[in-house]
Protein backbone atom coordinates (compact mmCIF):
# COMPACT_ATOMS: atom_id res chain seq x y z
CA UNK A 1 0.00 0.00 0.00
CA UNK A 2 1.41 3.49 -0.98
CA UNK A 3 2.37 5.91 2.11
CA UNK A 4 -0.38 8.48 1.84
CA UNK A 5 2.30 11.38 2.50
CA UNK A 6 3.48 10.51 -0.64
CA UNK A 7 0.41 9.30 -2.36
CA UNK A 8 -0.39 13.13 -2.04
CA UNK A 9 3.05 14.35 -3.39
CA UNK A 10 2.74 11.76 -6.28
CA UNK A 11 -0.44 13.50 -7.19
CA UNK A 12 1.26 16.76 -6.70
CA UNK A 13 3.57 16.01 -9.10
CA UNK A 14 0.56 14.37 -11.75
CA UNK A 15 -0.35 18.24 -11.78
CA UNK A 16 3.11 19.67 -12.33
CA UNK A 17 4.18 16.80 -15.24
CA UNK A 18 0.50 18.08 -16.48
CA UNK A 19 1.33 21.70 -16.33
CA UNK A 20 4.03 21.20 -18.06
CA UNK A 21 2.75 19.68 -20.99
CA UNK A 22 0.32 22.34 -21.16
CA UNK A 23 3.06 24.95 -20.73
CA UNK A 24 4.71 23.35 -23.89
CA UNK A 25 1.74 23.41 -25.86
CA UNK A 26 1.70 27.50 -25.26
CA UNK A 27 5.23 27.49 -26.50
CA UNK A 28 5.17 25.15 -29.42
CA UNK A 29 2.08 27.62 -30.58
CA UNK A 30 3.77 30.71 -30.25
CA UNK A 31 6.57 29.08 -32.46
CA UNK A 32 4.42 27.85 -34.97
CA UNK A 33 2.92 31.73 -34.68
CA UNK A 34 6.59 33.37 -35.64
CA UNK A 35 7.37 30.75 -38.16
CA UNK A 36 9.68 28.37 -36.17
CA UNK A 37 8.14 25.39 -36.86
CA UNK A 38 11.34 23.48 -36.09
CA UNK A 39 10.72 24.86 -32.71
CA UNK A 40 7.30 24.56 -32.45
CA UNK A 41 8.02 20.31 -33.02
CA UNK A 42 10.70 20.74 -30.26
CA UNK A 43 8.05 21.97 -27.78
CA UNK A 44 5.06 19.24 -29.14
CA UNK A 45 7.25 16.12 -28.69
CA UNK A 46 7.86 18.03 -24.87
CA UNK A 47 4.46 17.75 -24.75
CA UNK A 48 4.71 14.37 -25.34
CA UNK A 49 7.09 13.43 -23.10
CA UNK A 50 5.27 15.59 -20.18
CA UNK A 51 2.35 13.75 -20.53
CA UNK A 52 3.98 10.15 -20.76
CA UNK A 53 5.58 11.31 -17.46
CA UNK A 54 2.02 12.08 -15.63
CA UNK A 55 0.91 8.30 -16.69
CA UNK A 56 3.78 7.12 -15.61
CA UNK A 57 3.07 8.39 -12.08
CA UNK A 58 -0.64 7.58 -12.41
CA UNK A 59 -0.30 4.38 -13.16
CA UNK A 60 1.79 3.85 -10.21
CA UNK A 61 -0.17 4.97 -7.66
CA UNK A 62 -2.67 3.17 -9.18
CA UNK A 63 -0.23 -0.17 -8.35
CA UNK A 64 0.30 0.69 -5.40
CA UNK A 65 -3.00 0.97 -4.11
CA UNK A 66 -2.68 4.51 -4.23
CA UNK A 67 -5.82 6.49 -5.25
CA UNK A 68 -4.95 9.19 -8.10
CA UNK A 69 -6.78 12.55 -7.35
CA UNK A 70 -6.53 15.12 -10.81
CA UNK A 71 -5.98 18.75 -9.89
CA UNK A 72 -7.00 21.97 -11.74
CA UNK A 73 -3.93 23.29 -13.97
CA UNK A 74 -3.77 26.76 -14.30
CA UNK A 75 -3.27 28.54 -17.65
CA UNK A 76 0.80 28.94 -18.77
CA UNK A 77 2.03 31.99 -20.14
CA UNK A 78 1.27 32.52 -23.84
CA UNK A 79 3.83 35.47 -25.58
CA UNK A 80 7.54 35.57 -25.32
CA UNK A 81 9.28 38.08 -26.87
CA UNK A 82 11.78 35.67 -29.04
CA UNK A 83 13.09 31.99 -28.88
CA UNK A 84 15.92 32.33 -26.63
CA UNK A 85 13.19 33.91 -23.96
CA UNK A 86 10.84 30.73 -24.37
CA UNK A 87 14.32 28.15 -24.24
CA UNK A 88 15.36 30.03 -21.13
CA UNK A 89 11.91 29.76 -19.38
CA UNK A 90 11.85 25.96 -20.09
CA UNK A 91 15.06 25.73 -18.55
CA UNK A 92 13.51 27.60 -15.49
CA UNK A 93 10.65 25.08 -15.50
CA UNK A 94 12.77 21.89 -15.82
CA UNK A 95 15.13 23.29 -12.98
CA UNK A 96 11.57 23.51 -11.00
CA UNK A 97 10.91 20.22 -12.18
CA UNK A 98 13.91 18.74 -11.05
CA UNK A 99 13.57 20.29 -7.55
CA UNK A 100 10.31 18.70 -7.28
CA UNK A 101 11.39 15.09 -7.96
CA UNK A 102 14.61 15.84 -5.16
CA UNK A 103 11.85 16.42 -3.09
CA UNK A 104 9.74 13.73 -3.61
CA UNK A 105 13.05 11.13 -3.33
CA UNK A 106 13.55 13.22 -0.20
CA UNK A 107 10.61 12.23 1.41
CA UNK A 108 10.54 8.52 -0.18
CA UNK A 109 13.57 8.59 2.08
CA UNK A 110 12.21 9.93 5.15
CA UNK A 111 8.88 7.64 4.82
CA UNK A 112 11.51 4.82 4.03
CA UNK A 113 9.53 3.56 0.60
CA UNK A 114 12.08 1.98 -1.43
CA UNK A 115 10.01 1.11 -3.82
CA UNK A 116 9.50 4.77 -4.56
CA UNK A 117 12.67 5.30 -4.40
CA UNK A 118 13.75 2.71 -7.18
CA UNK A 119 10.48 4.36 -9.13
CA UNK A 120 11.94 8.34 -8.55
CA UNK A 121 15.16 7.39 -9.81
CA UNK A 122 14.00 7.02 -12.85
CA UNK A 123 12.48 10.52 -13.24
CA UNK A 124 15.92 12.04 -11.14
CA UNK A 125 17.85 10.63 -14.47
CA UNK A 126 15.14 11.78 -16.53
CA UNK A 127 15.69 15.14 -15.44
CA UNK A 128 19.67 15.35 -15.69
CA UNK A 129 18.88 14.65 -19.63
CA UNK A 130 15.90 17.05 -19.98
CA UNK A 131 17.82 20.58 -18.23
CA UNK A 132 21.30 19.08 -20.62
CA UNK A 133 19.13 19.02 -23.65
CA UNK A 134 17.58 22.85 -23.01
CA UNK A 135 21.09 23.81 -21.76
CA UNK A 136 22.62 22.46 -25.22
CA UNK A 137 20.06 24.78 -27.32
CA UNK A 138 20.64 27.42 -24.78
CA UNK A 139 24.11 27.47 -25.86
CA UNK A 140 23.41 27.16 -29.63
CA UNK A 141 21.69 30.11 -29.47
CA UNK A 142 23.79 31.78 -27.73
CA UNK A 143 26.20 31.72 -30.34
CA UNK A 144 23.96 31.90 -33.51
CA UNK A 145 21.33 34.52 -32.16
CA UNK A 146 17.52 35.23 -32.42
CA UNK A 147 17.45 35.67 -36.26
CA UNK A 148 18.56 35.38 -39.36
CA UNK A 149 20.29 32.48 -41.36
CA UNK A 150 22.02 30.61 -38.31
CA UNK A 151 18.31 30.79 -36.22
CA UNK A 152 16.56 29.52 -39.47
CA UNK A 153 18.83 26.54 -40.07
CA UNK A 154 18.95 25.42 -36.13
CA UNK A 155 15.22 25.85 -36.17
CA UNK A 156 15.31 23.20 -39.15
CA UNK A 157 17.46 20.76 -36.48
CA UNK A 158 14.79 20.97 -34.13
CA UNK A 159 12.30 19.40 -37.03
CA UNK A 160 14.17 16.40 -36.77
CA UNK A 161 13.33 15.77 -33.05
CA UNK A 162 11.01 12.85 -32.59
CA UNK A 163 9.06 11.37 -29.38
CA UNK A 164 10.76 8.11 -28.06
CA UNK A 165 8.22 6.24 -25.26
CA UNK A 166 9.90 5.94 -22.05
CA UNK A 167 10.92 2.81 -21.03
CA UNK A 168 11.19 1.31 -17.52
Amino acid sequence: MLNKKIEDALNEQIKKETYSAYLYQSLSAHATYIGLNGSANWFQIQVQEEISHAQKIYNYINERGGKVKLKAIEQPPFEFENITIMFEETLKHEEFITKSINELMDLAIAEKDHASQIFLQWFITEQVEEEDNVNEILNSLKLIGDSGNGLRMFDKELATRVFVQPTV
